[in-house]
């Protein structure tokens, strides 16, 4: 990516789009019992998992299953899911569309369902731009190069993102969104 003077645009990565083991380096397990239904071997066997985001204090769980690498995976998608609506990082200014966004974004559409390991880190630098843009979606659908009702889309995707996005508008008097 490249500025208007050729210079090379840097921005910094969110920690949603973290690769795996980097985003576990940076977090800090726990386990334990978890409650509720399952039998003796739930009551028995610390399986639940917590993650602790250290440089933002997020953190997420997962304990539904009896094998806790089965949790740490769910607890870690969780997570992902957590930093990308509650944690913003800087936009600069220019063409700041990651290699990500364009594999994922042709012609106008943003082809990543909420069930694919992309989907964080695509939720997350659109919830960026859209944050750089004071929440006007319109603008910050032009610089992602989508459309508006694609980013709409995107966030009622996920319900979280989009009472999020909704809070932020109705505090700067703008409509809410419907998805």
């Amino acid at each position: 990516m490249e500025d208007f003077f050729g210079k090379p645009v840097v921005r910094d990565l969110h920690p949603a789009a973290l690769d795996s083991e980097a985003l576990f380096a940076q977090c800090q397990m726990t386990r334990g019992k978890t409650s509720g239904p399952g039998g003796q071997h739930r009551n028995k066997v610390q399986t639940q998992v917590v993650l602790l985001h250290s440089p933002t204090g997020i953190s997420a769980q997962a304990g539904e299953r009896r094998e806790p690498e089965v949790n740490k995976r769910v607890a870690l998608r969780r997570l992902r899911l957590e930093l990308a609506v509650r944690h913003r990082v800087g936009v600069p200014a220019g063409d700041i569309r990651s290699e990500l966004w364009r594999e994922r974004c042709r012609n106008g559409k943003i082809g990543c369902g909420v069930r694919h390991a992309d989907f964080p880190s695509i939720l997350a630098e659109a919830l960026d731009v859209t944050d750089a843009c004071a929440y006007d979606i319109k603008k910050a659908a032009l610089r992602l190069d989508v459309s508006m009702s694609q980013m709409v889309k995107l966030f009622a995707k996920h319900p979280p993102a989009l009472a999020m996005v909704n809070r932020e508008r109705e505090s700067r008097g703008l409509h809410p969104m419907r998805g």
